[in-house]
């Protein structure tokens, strides 16, 4: 039987292409939560199995017409012998139990055995690059590889930075989209967000002026690349 994480790739590339799902959906159903722990026992295989289960559970969710808020806090994806939210995927497992509405910088306080079994140890903030809402203004939906999963996540890092930030020299200011400011504590606060910058885009950013965007939620189901 296929690993865990390949399970994971494949269901979110048969939901990309439009084919059936219901043989994946049954294979990710099968299991424990003690077997799904120790094929995820490194924060690369929980990063590269948890990303894809989030885009791809979206996307299947987003088609058989489930929207906000139910698509986000219901427990509607199963997993193993348990069931989850992307709520606590994002917020509980890839951001390690980080409080949703305190802009990265309180923890949930109440999270959960499950949550904190399952969660990474080290929070990488490269995850908001690679999570898509549905919305214009998010990034695209990639598949993500367990060997390249470091390589592909400073990509769609760069690509973003690349494609929505803006540097107006004119008026010293950085423009960057509001996941800079929803999570802003994941990225260091506003001197980390200008040390990212100023490191991806290769210039000195650190005294600029930060301005944050508006962000385009234009429902979209453009998820090429």
């Amino acid at each position: 039987m296929a690993s865990y994480i390949n399970r994971a790739s494949r269901y979110l590339q048969l939901i990309r292409s439009e084919k059936p799902i219901h043989e994946i959906r049954a294979e990710l159903k099968e299991g424990t939560l003690a077997l799904l722990q120790e094929e995820l026992h490194t924060d690369e295989r929980k990063l590269a199995f948890w990303i894809n289960i989030y885009n791809a559970a979206f996307l299947d969710m987003r088609r058989t017409g489930i929207t906000r808020p139910a698509i986000y806090k219901k427990r509607l994806i199963p997993i193993a012998d348990f069931r989850i939210s992307l709520d606590e995927i994002e917020h509980g497992i890839l951001r390690r139990f980080r409080s949703k509405a305190s802009l990265g910088y309180l923890p949930q306080f109440f999270p959960g055995k499950m949550i904190k079994q399952l969660a990474v140890s080290k929070r990488d903030p490269r995850i908001h690059f690679a999570l898509n809402c549905g919305a214009k203004s998010c990034p695209p939906i990639r598949s993500y590889d367990l060997k390249k999963i470091d390589q592909q996540l400073n990509l769609a890092q760069r690509s973003f930075l690349e494609t929505d930030s803006k540097v107006i020299e004119s008026k010293k200011q950085l423009e960057v989209s509001k996941i800079f400011l929803w999570y802003q504590g994941d990225f260091g606060g506003k001197a980390g967000i200008k040390r990212l910058h100023s490191k991806v885009l290769k210039r000195n950013l650190h005294s600029y002026r930060l301005r944050y965007a508006e962000y385009d939620w234009t429902d979209t189901s453009a998820v090429a690349q």
